[in-house]
């Protein structure tokens, strides 16, 4: 079965305080939006305590374009997309010549040629690698690309696949929408890169921390389209989600879990090692009452520490709490992985996960 040999996450080096970011939107909103005061406290409720952000603040109060920004995108990811790979290739041992397969996961920006082609031009990569660019699954994203890298690694026992995951949020923010969605968002997203070597059965090698693959689920919600994603505007991205997005998790999310752990004879006791994606703080709310882990007094606590120290970062969000798992321990046992997205959708993995 397939393996994690790496993964890495990139801190960026403009980290700001979220008390520090509050006070910086109270300021930009407060001229145009007189809700301002009102809503400030969004930025308390989230328990966010640090921003990972790819640009310094200031930049953020000045209006850009999205021909712009994109192009600020596409530099930034390309820059930081190949240190998080140069240190994930590193940490797995391996030629960067002998990647069979990259798999490049993003919905906040958008490049064509994309950029799996240009990290392969910059770094000069295998010329016959298999490239697998993924745009629109939003937070869901990081499970969903994880699971794929898998599945290729799995029907071919000599892949070594590359995953990059890439989200730059804050590229979106549009300087003159005083919209609420806008805000909160301003709340809550930040950026965040990773990159993962997920390699076959034939270039296994025995570590201290173990993750093998053993399946993964997709679920689309009929008739829940509009409850997140993005309207594309002449400025850019404008963000859309739903208040309703933590009551649809809570109504859902036992059954779909149990049902899919179901389908490989465990319950929901099994699970020792929970890999959530940390919406925000609602939905970490929605999943812990609906899945009710006996026995663990925080079964979510990685995903809450990353929500904390990071913010929202979509789809690379959850992967920062696997690389978390692995660099502060896990329990022996099944792990868990599952991230929510646009469509209104769900990813899940299944891990098997040894101390040896």
């Amino acid at each position: 079965m397939p393996h994690l040999a790496a993964i890495s996450t990139i801190d960026f080096p403009y980290k700001v305080a979220q008390s520090e970011v509050k006070q910086y939107a109270k300021e930009l909103f407060q001229p145009s939006f007189p809700q301002v005061e009102r809503m400030l406290s969004a930025f308390d409720n989230a328990e966010i305590k640090t921003r990972n952000f790819c640009k310094p603040l200031d930049y953020y109060s000045s209006v850009h374009s999205f021909k712009e920004q994109n192009e600020e995108y596409i530099k930034i990811a390309l820059e930081y997309s190949i240190i998080a790979i140069e240190e994930a290739v590193a940490s797995a041992q391996i030629n960067k010549d002998d990647i069979t397969d990259i798999i490049f996961v993003s919905t906040t920006g958008l490049a064509t040629p994309s950029l799996d082609a240009l990290i392969i031009n910059k770094m000069k990569l295998d010329q016959n690698i298999i490239r697998t660019p993924i745009f629109g699954l939003g937070c869901a994203g990081g499970v969903s690309g994880y699971a794929k890298a898998n599945t290729l690694a799995k029907a071919n026992p000599d892949a070594i696949v590359l995953l990059v995951a890439v989200e730059l949020c804050s590229l979106t923010f549009l300087r003159n929408d005083f919209s609420k969605s806008n805000f909160i968002g301003t709340s809550l997203f930040a950026d965040g890169v990773a990159a993962c070597i997920i390699t076959g059965d034939n270039h296994f090698t025995k570590t201290k921390n173990e993750l093998t693959f053993l399946a993964s689920q997709s679920k689309l919600y009929y008739d829940t389209l509009d409850v997140m994603g993005w309207e594309f505007l002449d400025t850019g991205f404008k963000v859309l989600f739903s208040q309703d997005i933590p009551n649809i998790i809570s109504q859902n999310i036992f059954n779909d879990v149990s049902g899919f752990l179901n389908k490989h004879q465990l319950t929901l006791s099994d699970i020792k090692n929970f890999i959530f994606h940390p919406g925000g703080k609602k939905i970490l709310s929605a999943y812990t009452e609906a899945l009710s882990v006996s026995g663990d007094d925080d079964f979510l606590k990685h995903s809450r520490a990353v929500m904390n120290d990071y913010g929202n970062m979509s789809s690379t969000t959850v992967l920062y709490v696997l690389e978390r798992f692995i660099s502060q321990g896990y329990k022996d046992g099944y792990g868990l992985m599952v991230s929510m997205g646009p469509g209104f959708s769900s990813e899940m993995v299944l891990l098997k996960m040894s101390n040896s």
